[in-house]
C-alpha cells in the first residue's frame, strides 16, 4: 500500500506536467510561428519479485515473472514542427516560410537565434529587424526613401527609389535548417538556439537543399489545435483525479490495517 501511494503520486506529477504543456500551448494559440509542445512520458524502474524465466523447484520455468512498476515520469516536452496555417497580411515585411527552415537573427551578444515568426520591420537605420529589434543575419538594409519593396520566394530583397525605376538589390534573406529541430533550445520571444542535439545549422538560400521558400505579405499562425488541446486537458484532469483517488484508497486501507 505504501508503494501504491508513491506510484499514484508519480501519476499526479505526470498529469500536472501534461497540463503545464497543454496550458502553454493554449496560451500561445495566437502567437505567430509558435510550435506546440508535446509531453513525453516513460515508466519508472520495476521491482522484480520473481524474474521472468526463473526456474521452479519442479524444473519448469516461469513464463511471465512477477514485477511491480514504480509509476511514470515526464522525460521530454518536444516541439512539433508541423506548419501552421498561413494568414495574408498587408505589411510588405511580413514573411512566412513555406516548408522547412528558420529565419536567422543576430542577438545583441553576438549569438545567432532562429525563429519562424516573420513579423519584421525597419528600424531607424533601415535595417530589417524583428519585434525585439534583432537584425536579420546577414543584415539587410533598406533606405528611408525606398519604395515598392519586394521579396521574392527565394529571398531576394529589392526596392526602387524616387526618380529611378531600376530595381535596387538590398540582399538575400537566408534560411537555416537543422537535422533535428526538436533538439533546439526554446528561449522565449519566439526564438530558438542551436544545441548539440539539434546538429549544426545548415544555412543557405530559400528553395535550395530542402529549405522552404519565402512568402511576402503572409504570416504563419501557431500550429496549436484548440480542440486537441482541450481533449488533452480533460485527459490530464481525469488522470489526476484517478491517481488522487488511488492515494485516498490506499490511505483508507492503511487506516483499516492500523485499526486491526
Amino acid at each position: 500500500m505504501m508503494r501504491a501511494l508513491y506510484i499514484a503520486k508519480t501519476g499526479m506529477d505526470s498529469s500536472q506536467f501534461q497540463l503545464d504543456v497543454t496550458s502553454n500551448n493554449l496560451a500561445n494559440v495566437n502567437t505567430k510561428g509558435f510550435k506546440r509542445g508535446q509531453a513525453v512520458f516513460e515508466d519508472l524502474y520495476y521491482q522484480t519479485i520473481r524474474q521472468p524465466g526463473a526456474q521452479l523447484t519442479n524444473g519448469n520455468t516461469v513464463p511471465t515473472g512477477l514485477q511491480v512498476g514504480s509509476g511514470s515520469t515526464p522525460v521530454a516536452a518536444v516541439k512539433v514542427f508541423t506548419e501552421g496555417n498561413l494568414e495574408q497580411s498587408s505589411q510588405p515585411l511580413d514573411l512566412a516560410i513555406q516548408g522547412n527552415g528558420f529565419f536567422r537573427l543576430s542577438r545583441p551578444d553576438g549569438t545567432i537565434a532562429y525563429t519562424r515568426d516573420g513579423e519584421f520591420h525597419r528600424n531607424e537605420n533601415g535595417d530589417i529587424v524583428n519585434s525585439n529589434g534583432y537584425q536579420l543575419d546577414p543584415n539587410i538594409n533598406i533606405p528611408a526613401n525606398a519604395t515598392n519593396v519586394t521579396i521574392s520566394s527565394v529571398g531576394v530583397v529589392q526596392y526602387t527609389v524616387p526618380g529611378n525605376t531600376a530595381l535596387q538589390n538590398a540582399g538575400i534573406i537566408q534560411l537555416t535548417t537543422f537535422i533535428n529541430p526538436q533538439g533546439l533550445d526554446s528561449i522565449g520571444q519566439n526564438l530558438y538556439l542551436e544545441t548539440a542535439a539539434s546538429g549544426a545549422p545548415q544555412d543557405g538560400d530559400p528553395g535550395a537543399d530542402s529549405r522552404g521558400t519565402v512568402m511576402q505579405g503572409w504570416l504563419e499562425d501557431s500550429n496549436v489545435n484548440v480542440t486537441t488541446e482541450l481533449v488533452n486537458m480533460i485527459q490530464a484532469q481525469r488522470s489526476f483525479e484517478m491517481n488522487s483517488r488511488a492515494i485516498k484508497t490506499a490511505d483508507e486501507m492503511l487506516q483499516r490495517v492500523a485499526q486491526l
